[in-house]
């Protein structure tokens, strides 16, 4: 696989670095994960969804936590549940995982719902009034000195 080289970028960037280290990261192959297999929607312009199929998982099997821009989703079976069965072939797979997911800015996490063994994220981006373009007036100078010379 080939290595991208971000540093050119670096000189006409601020801010990026965090971005840059991980498309750096994603190019890795041994990070490549299989299990479980999900899918990820864009529901409109500000909402998406991650589906993972996680069958054979219970509510309490799964948790879902965001920290930091960064969405875990984690699931541990209880061993318990094996009982004595002697398995011929065991195509379903229920081992534990960690799946991560990073999060652009100021997307949130709004809702997780286990469905029919799909397991469902439901995220919304929401932009703070403080971050949203604004206009800015523009005042002329010369406006304001001829109403001086006016009055006075």
């Amino acid at each position: 696989m080939r290595h991208v080289d971000f540093s050119p970028l670096y000189r006409s960037t601020v801010g990026f670095d965090r971005l840059f280290t991980m498309l750096d990261s994603l190019a890795q192959p041994d990070q490549s994960q299989t299990y479980p297999p999900y899918n990820i929607e864009r529901i409109d312009d500000n909402a998406y969804r991650i589906t993972m199929a996680v069958a054979g998982f219970a509510e309490g099997d799964l948790s879902v936590e965001a920290r930091e821009n960064v969405l875990t989703v984690k699931g541990d079976r209880n061993e318990s549940e094996k009982g004595s069965s002697d398995y011929l072939y065991r195509g379903i797979a229920g081992r534990s995982f960690e799946r991560r997911f990073q999060l652009a800015e100021h997307v949130e996490v709004r809702g997780a719902k286990l469905e029919n063994g799909l397991l469902h994220v439901d995220l919304v981006r929401e932009i703070p009034e403080t971050a949203k373009p604004r206009r800015i007036e523009i005042s002329v100078a010369d406006d304001a000195s001829k109403q001086k010379q006016i009055e006075g």
